[in-house]
């Protein structure tokens, strides 16, 4: 009897990602997720997010042993006390976190073994409308760019092939680049 080897590529298992992606295929129920935070504020600019459990494979998912703390702030200029990178600094960071997460699963399931994956991002904002000066400036970017830099046992072509497939995968690329209807609801007391 032969037993199956398990492929790992870019630290993923293949056989796990294909495994996943059929049991996804046979009951599409399974793939709704829901991802949590809650907020805080701490004082000043200075606010802290904590990340734990989610929703996801058709059950409530409390398998990580302990949370995330993350605290946010601004810089001096912008009335902070630099307590953590800022909000738009997060989505900057999570912008890249995702499409490089995206990236590296890409290129496992197409069988591109990765020696590095670095990026850069830059988002340019004015502030102006944020801070209530100019209604005629958004309140966010109005642009950002991402640079990659991909190394990998495959031609150039079928690198850019891979982030140009990520980038189609990319599950925070899609909410920053098509936006998402955002619901507030505010309790006062």
């Amino acid at each position: 009897m032969t037993t199956p080897t398990q492929t790992v590529r870019n630290g993923i298992s293949t056989e796990q990602m294909f495994g996943t992606l059929d049991a996804i295929k046979a009951q599409p129920a399974i793939a709704k997720f829901q991802f949590r935070a809650t907020n805080r504020w701490m004082g000043g600019c200075h606010n802290q997010s904590f990340i734990k459990d989610f929703y996801g494979g058709g059950q409530e998912d409390r398998s990580r042993a302990a949370g995330w703390s993350l605290d946010a702030g601004e810089p001096g200029i912008l009335l902070g006390k630099d307590e953590g990178p800022n909000p738009a600094e997060y989505l900057l960071h999570a912008l890249a976190a995702c499409l490089t997460t995206s990236i590296v699963n890409v290129a496992a399931a197409r069988k591109v073994e990765l020696t590095s994956v670095e990026s850069t991002l830059e988002g340019d904002a004015d502030v102006q409308g944020a801070l209530g000066l100019d209604n005629r400036v958004r309140n966010g970017f109005q642009r950002i760019r991402a640079s990659f830099k991909v190394s990998g046992n495959a031609p150039d072509e079928k690198l850019r092939e891979v982030v140009d497939r990520a980038k189609a995968r990319s599950f925070v690329f899609d909410v920053v680049s098509h936006g998402t209807a955002v619901d507030v609801d505010v309790v006062t007391g």
